[in-house]
Formats: C-alpha cells, sequence, structure tokens
C-alpha cells in the first residue's frame, strides 16, 4: 500500500475524526466511551501544535487520512519537560500495513530531533499487535497496572512501556 507521513492539517481533520471515534466504539486504544466532535478535535489539534507538538498523518495518494499520531506531555510538572507521551492510531481496515510503525517511527525521531529524552507509551495490555509493535521499536515495558480501566463491560489493564531516546545524554 503506497502512503506518505506528513503534518497534519484542518483539511485532515475529518479523517483524524473518524479513526478516533471507530476507536472509541470498538476498541480498547481509547479508553473513551464517548464519541467526540469535530471541533474537539480541531481544538486537540490546534492545542498539539501551538505548544509546538507534532501531529502526523499517513495519507494515500488520494489524500484519505490512513493512520495519525501525536505526542504530548508526559505530565504537567516541569521535572518531567523531557519525557513525552505518545499515541498512534490507525484506520481500520489497513492495519497491519506498516503504518503504525512508519507513524511510530516519524514521531521518534521528531522527539530526538527536538532534543526529548524519553518517550512513553501506554497500551491496553491485551494489545499484544501494538506491545510487539514498540518492542519492535526499541521499548521497553517498565510496568503493569492491573484493572485501572474500564470498558465494554470489564476491567483492563495498563501496560507502560517507554523508549529512551538519548541514552547518551546523562544531563539535560
Amino acid at each position: 500500500m503506497d502512503y506518505r507521513i506528513r503534518t497534519a492539517g484542518e483539511a485532515d481533520l475529518p479523517g483524524i475524526l473518524a479513526i478516533h471515534n471507530d476507536a472509541v466504539a470498538h476498541t480498547t486504544a481509547i479508553w473513551n466511551e464517548t464519541p467526540t466532535d469535530l471541533a474537539e478535535r480541531r481544538a486537540w489539534l490546534h492545542e498539539r501544535t501551538a505548544a509546538g507538538f507534532p501531529v502526523q498523518v499517513a495519507v494515500d495518494a488520494a489524500g484519505a487520512v490512513l493512520g495519525y499520531a501525536s505526542y504530548g506531555p508526559w505530565r504537567p510538572h516541569e521535572g518531567y519537560r523531557h519525557t513525552v507521551e505518545h499515541s498512534v492510531y490507525v484506520r481500520d481496515g489497513v492495519r497491519g500495513r506498516g503504518i503504525g510503525k512508519a507513524l511510530l517511527q516519524a514521531l521518534i525521531d521528531h522527539a530526538r530531533d527536538a532534543g526529548l529524552h524519553v518517550m512513553v507509551g501506554a497500551i491496553e495490555s491485551g494489545n499484544a499487535a501494538s506491545i510487539r509493535l514498540h518492542q519492535r521499536l526499541g521499548f521497553t515495558i517498565t510496568g503493569q497496572m492491573p484493572q485501572v480501566g474500564r470498558k465494554f463491560g470489564r476491567w483492563l489493564d495498563l501496560t507502560f512501556m517507554q523508549l529512551i531516546l538519548t541514552p547518551e545524554r546523562s544531563a539535560p
């Protein structure tokens, strides 16, 4: 499948919204149960870009959004400013074709270029494909939290994974 990764813009928001709401309705990748609207996704995009955080999309030759990815602050306290948490979502029907890997690699490259130190992923523990993808890109499991979320009438476990982006770095 041919696609390219680029910075998201306003025109990508309907595709991003569709992927987001599909994940809300059908997966445990997002632990919200209420779909969102275009205004919320627009505010999210503007907030991310205003803060200097990337929002990347994978698009096909016609410009249709196949997936999106971003990162943002890990925690709000200044001591965590060198650590970010990321999210990657791929449209149903095109998963397993390398799009998620390409989006995550683009985020890793961006974070390294930005001088960040650690990237964190929080993954529903039953999502073996996502955990394997992260491991292939160098992430390690750093913690597991049983039953911290609930969706679809069941308790969900959370697996934390991290990648040290600048292992040679001893101090900021």
